[in-house]
C-alpha cells in the first residue's frame, strides 16, 4: 500500500518548484504563437472568496491547456485598489486608504498564491501606485490633446452627506448607497471622456466580437441604443423662439397633447424662472437622482410655464411644461408628450388633465381601457400617415418634415459622455491646474505623476483634497503665477479600462506601455470574469482601446477578442430562533433537522441563493483550501456544474472531489511499481482490453481538449474521471491478461505481453494525468514525479491524440425528464452508464426542465433511452 497522500506538503512544494524555476514567466517570443488569457482584476477587500476562486481557477485551466499546447501564454494578475470603499474603510478603521489597501493585497495575494495558479506575478500591477496611474494621466493628457476628453457644467447625482458626486448605479431608492441620505441634483463642472463620439464604431465592431456572449452583446447594445428619429422644431406662441425637439416616434406626432423641457434646459429659465413656485419645483426636482430608472421609478412632476408651443403640422396649440422626467442629456431635453402611447406621458397627462389622443390602432385587439398602448401597431387619426405601420409612418413623417423645412431625420444614443470626475482622496488626481490669468491648463508631462498627499484628514465631511492646507496651492504652468490644482480624482472604471495593456510592459517606468509589447500581446484572447461587467466595465475598456489607438498607442480596435462570464456561487441560508442570518459554519444536521452547532437550537433552512456577507451564506476559500487543498476546491468549482451557470456550493461536493483526488493518488501510486520504464512503446501486441484502453485514451484527449476550447470543464472533468474509471477496470483484470493469449497473429510470451500491456496502461495514465493537469495541477505534478519523470509536468506537452485508435461506433439517444423528450445525445456505443448519465444532465434544456427540482435518478438504457426523474 502506498502511504497517504499528504496535501499541504504536497502542494506546498510544487508550488515552490513553479516559483523557483520561474515557470510562468514570459517574454514576448516571435517565434511562438502568443495566448493572452486574463481573469478580470479583483478589489482587495482582504479576503478572496469563492467566485475569485471559480474565476481564476477558469482562467487558469486556459492558461495552463493553451501553455501545454505550446502557446507562449500571458496570463497576469493585479489590483484594482482605488476608489470610495477604501477610503469609507479608512474613515471607520482610522487609518490610512493606502495602509488598508496594501495589508489587504498582502493578505489576498497569499489566498491566492496557496491555489497554485499559473500566474505571472512579476506583471503584478496596482492601480494604486504612482507608477502605475502617472500614465493614465499622461492619456488623460493626450485625450484632451485630441479633443476626447473635455470640462463641461452638468447635472450630477449629490450625496449631501459626503459631499461627492454618485454615479447612478450608487443610487438606490433616490439616496446615497452608503449614507442612506437623499440623493440632489446639482450643476458642477465635470471633466469627461466623448465616448459618445465613438457610438457607431462601439455599435459596429460588436459585429466582429464573435466569441463574445449574445447576451453581453446585446446588453452592450442596447446601453449604447442608437436610435434612428426626427429632429424639429416648435414655435413657442408670441415669441420669436423655437423649441427644438428629438423623438423616436415621429409617427405619433398628430397625438401630441403637451411640450416637455428638462429642469435644466436653456428655455425652462426663460421661460418659468419669474413665476411663482418655480424654484421650489426645481428643488423637488433636484431631490431625484438623474438616471433613467430613477426618473421612471419618480412620481411624475410638472411646471406649466404658462406658455404654449405650436404644433409643426396642425392648427393647433400644447401647454408647454418643465417635467421632471426629461433628461437634458438625451436628444435636445425637450420631448412632445403623446400619452395614449407613452406611459410616462400618460401618468403626467392623468395627473394634469391634458388630452389623451389615439393616433396607433393595435393590430390585434382593442387599445387598453386603462393606460397606453406602447406595442407596434398601425397610424390612425393621422392624416396622410393612417393605415401605415410603425416604420412606414415614421419615414414618411421624416419626409414630410424635411419637405417643408421644420426638421430632419438623424440618429441618437441612449449613451451619454462619461462623467470621469470623482469628489473623493482616494483616486487617481486628474493632471490639471486652474490659473486665473491662463484659466484651466494641463500639467506638464515632466512633472507627472501629480501624486496624492499622504498626510490627509477625514474629520471633515467631502474630498480630504480640498481640505488640504497646501496640496492643492501651486503655480501656473504657463505663467508661473498663483494656481489651483484639479482636486477631482478619476472614476475607478478609469484604471480598469486600460489595466490590460499595462500588464503587456508592467515595468515601463517612461510609458503605460511600450507599442512593440502590446502589439504583439493584445489584445487579449480569453477574458474571464462576471457578466455584473457586461455593461460598464467593458464598454468603457472597449472605448479606451479605441481612443489610445486614435493617439497613437496601439494599432487594434478592441481589447478584448474572447469573452467568457461565468455563473455565481450559490449557498442555501439559514436563520436561528431569533430571525438572524447564521453562517455555515454554525450550523448542522442532527436527526435530520438543522440546528446549531453551539446550543443544538432549531435552524430554519432557507432558499439557496448568491453568497453575500449581509445573508451570511458564506464559505471562505482559505477555510477550504486549508481542510481540503487547493486541487479539491478547483475541482469541485470545475465538475459540479456549467461554468456559466451558477454553482451551488455544498460540504458534500467538496468532501467528494476531495476524496477522489485521494483515491487517484492511491490507485496510481500503486500501480507505478509494476509498470514498464518510462518511455517505453506501446507495440501492437495488445489484448483486446488493452486496445479498448487506448481507444478510451485517445477519445479523452481528443475530447477533453474541445472540451476546455468550448468551456465546458464540467464535461472535460466527467470525460477524464471516465477514463480513470477504464484504468481501474483494466489493472484489476490485467495479471490475468499477463498470462498471454491465444492469438497467433501476437508474440503471447508473458515478458512480451507484459511490456505491452503495461506500456498501454502507463500511455493511459500519463495521459490522465496530463489531461487533469490544467484543473488539478499540484497532484498532478506529484504523480508525474511518482511516475519516475525528472522533469516537471507544467513544461509537458499536450498529448497527442492518435485518430486511428478512436474509430468507433457512435449512438444517438434521447434524453427524456419525467418521460418527457428534452434533448438528444451522441456518444460512444460502449460508453459507459455514467458518461450517459453526466451528458445527459449537461444538456441545457435538460438543466431548464429540472430548475428548481430534485433529481430523484436517472436511469440509463443503454442504446435507447436517459430518463431523469425529478419531484
Amino acid at each position: 500500500m502506498s502511504e497517504r497522500y499528504n496535501i499541504k506538503e504536497s502542494e506546498a512544494r510544487w508550488r515552490k518548484v513553479w516559483q523557483d524555476k520561474k515557470s510562468f514567466e514570459v517574454s514576448e517570443d516571435p517565434s511562438k504563437q502568443k495566448y493572452y488569457v486574463l481573469a478580470m482584476l479583483p478589489y482587495p477587500s482582504g479576503r478572496i472568496h469563492v467566485g475569485h476562486v471559480r474565476n481564476y481557477t477558469l482562467s487558469d485551466v486556459v492558461a495552463r491547456y493553451r501553455k501545454a499546447q505550446g502557446y507562449n501564454v500571458l496570463n497576469p494578475m493585479g489590483w484594482d485598489a482605488l476608489g470610495l470603499p477604501a477610503e469609507n474603510a479608512a474613515m471607520e478603521r482610522k487609518t490610512h486608504p493606502a495602509k488598508w489597501t496594501y495589508g489587504n493585497i498582502a493578505e489576498m495575494k497569499a489566498q491566492l498564491l496557496s491555489m497554485g495558479l499559473a500566474i505571472d506575478w512579476s506583471r503584478e500591477v496596482a492601480t494604486c501606485d504612482p507608477e502605475y496611474y502617472m500614465h493614465e494621466q499622461k492619456m488623460f493628457l493626450d485625450f484632451y490633446k485630441k479633443g476626447i476628453a473635455y470640462r463641461k457644467e452638468s447635472m450630477v447625482n449629490w450625496d449631501p452627506v459626503d459631499n461627492t458626486v454618485l454615479a447612478n448605479e450608487q443610487v438606490v431608492d433616490g439616496k446615497g448607497w452608503r449614507t442612506g441620505a437623499p440623493v440632489e441634483r446639482r450643476k458642477l463642472n465635470q471633466w469627461f471622456l466623448k465616448i459618445t463620439d465613438y457610438g457607431d464604431e462601439l455599435l459596429e465592431c460588436l459585429q466582429k466580437l464573435d466569441r463574445w456572449p449574445d447576451k453581453v452583446r446585446l446588453m452592450q447594445e442596447n446601453w449604447i441604443g442608437k436610435s434612428r428619429g426626427l429632429q424639429f422644431k416648435w414655435d413657442i406662441v408670441g415669441t420669436d423662439k423655437q423649441i427644438e425637439a428629438f423623438t423616436t416616434r415621429p409617427d405619433t406626432l398628430y397625438g401630441a397633447s403637451f411640450m416637455g423641457l428638462a429642469p435644466d434646459h436653456p428655455l425652462a429659465q426663460e421661460l418659468a424662472g419669474d413665476k411663482e413656485g418655480f424654484a421650489e419645483f426645481l428643488k423637488k426636482c433636484q431631490s431625484v437622482g438623474t438616471s433613467e430608472e430613477a426618473l421612471a421609478q419618480a412620481e411624475k412632476l410638472g411646471f406649466d410655464t404658462g406658455y404654449k408651443a405650436k404644433h409643426p403640422l396642425l392648427d393647433r396649440e400644447v401647454p408647454i411644461y418643465v417635467a421632471n422626467f426629461i433628461l437634458m442629456d438625451y436628444g435636445t431635453g425637450a420631448i412632445f408628450g403623446v400619452p395614449a402611447h407613452d406611459q410616462r406621458d400618460y401618468d403626467f397627462a392623468k395627473k394634469y388633465g391634458l388630452p389623451i389622443t389615439q393616433v396607433v390602432q393595435p393590430l390585434e385587439g382593442e387599445m387598453p381601457e386603462d393606460g397606453p398602448y406602447v406595442d407596434d401597431g398601425t397610424a390612425v387619426n393621422s392624416e396622410f400617415l393612417d393605415g401605415l405601420r410603425k416604420d412606414e409612418a415614421i419615414e414618411a413623417m421624416i419626409a414630410k418634415c424635411e419637405e417643408i423645412g421644420n426638421g430632419f431625420g438623424t440618429a441618437q444614443f441612449r449613451l451619454r459622455d462619461w462623467g470621469v470626475s470623482r469628489q473623493r482622496y482616494w483616486g487617481c488626481p486628474v493632471p490639471m491646474v486652474y490659473c486665473d490669468d491662463c484659466g484651466v491648463v494641463p500639467v506638464p508631462e515632466d512633472q507627472l505623476p501629480v501624486k496624492l498627499p499622504e498626510d490627509v484628514t477625514f474629520d471633515k465631511p467631502g474630498n480630504p483634497l480640498d481640505h488640504h492646507p497646501t496640496w492643492k496651492h501651486t503655480t501656473c504652468p504657463e505663467c508661473g503665477g498663483k494656481a489651483e490644482r484639479e482636486t477631482d480624482t478619476f472614476d475607478t472604471f478609469f484604471e480598469s479600462s486600460w489595466y490590460q495593456f499595462r500588464y503587456c510592459d508592467a515595468k515601463n517606468e517612461t510609458k503605460g506601455f511600450d507599442a512593440d509589447k502590446v502589439n504583439y500581446w493584445a489584445p487579449v484572447d480569453q477574458y474571464i470574469g462576471g457578466v455584473e461587467h457586461a455593461v460598464l466595465h467593458l464598454l468603457y475598456a472597449r472605448f479606451f482601446t479605441k481612443a489610445l489607438r486614435d493617439c497613437g498607442y496601439l494599432n487594434f480596435d478592441e481589447p478584448f477578442t474572447g469573452l467568457f462570464t461565468q455563473g455565481m456561487v450559490t449557498h442555501a441560508t439559514f436563520k436561528g430562533p431569533d430571525g438572524k442570518y447564521l453562517f455555515p459554519t454554525e450550523v448542522e444536521i442532527k436527526d435530520g433537522k438543522w440546528v446549531t452547532i453551539d446550543g443544538g437550537k432549531p435552524v430554519a433552512m432557507g432558499r439557496v441563493e448568491k453568497m453575500s456577507k449581509s445573508k451570511r451564506n458564506v464559505i471562505d476559500p482559505q477555510d477550504i483550501i486549508d481542510t481540503y487543498g487547493a486541487d479539491a476546491a478547483r475541482l469541485f468549482i470545475l465538475s459540479d456544474s456549467p461554468p456559466e451557470r451558477d454553482l451551488e456550493w455544498t460540504e458534500s461536493g467538496i468532501e467528494g472531489a476531495w476524496r477522489y483526488i485521494n483515491k487517484m493518488y492511491t490507485t496510481v501510486s500503486e500501480l507505478a511499481a509494476s509498470l514498464p520504464a518510462a518511455g517505453t512503446p506501446v507495440s501492437g501486441n495488445l489484448s483486446n482490453e488493452a486496445q479498448k484502453l487506448r481507444t478510451e485514451t485517445h477519445k479523452a484527449i481528443k475530447g477533453v481538449a474541445e472540451d476546455i476550447e468550448n468551456f465546458h470543464m464540467n464535461k472535460a472533468v466527467a470525460r477524464i474521471r471516465s477514463l480513470s474509471n477504464a484504468i481501474e477496470k483494466f489493472a484489476k483484470c490485467h495479471p490475468e491478461r499477463s498470462e498471454g493469449s491465444q492469438d497467433p497473429k501476437r508474440d503471447s510470451s508473458p515478458s512480451a505481453q507484459n511490456d505491452s500491456e503495461g506500456a498501454a496502461l502507463r500511455e493511459a495514465i500519463e495521459t490522465l494525468i496530463k489531461l487533469f493537469n490544467p484543473m488539478i495541477p499540484h497532484l498532478a505534478e506529484e504523480l508525474w514525479s511518482v511516475l519516475g519523470h525528472k522533469t516537471i509536468l507544467a513544461d509537458e506537452s499536450w498529448p497527442e491524440a492518435d485518430e486511428s485508435l478512436m474509430a468507433t461506433e457512435s449512438v444517438t439517444i434521447g434524453v427524456q425528464v419525467n418521460g418527457k423528450l428534452r434533448a438528444s445525445i451522441t456518444l460512444p456505443a460502449d460508453a459507459d452508464k455514467k458518461l450517459f448519465e453526466e451528458a445527459a444532465l449537461a444538456q441545457d434544456n435538460v438543466q431548464k426542465a429540472i430548475e428548481g427540482k430534485s433529481v430523484r435518478k436517472v436511469i440509463v438504457v443503454p442504446g435507447r433511452i436517459v430518463n431523469v426523474v425529478v419531484g
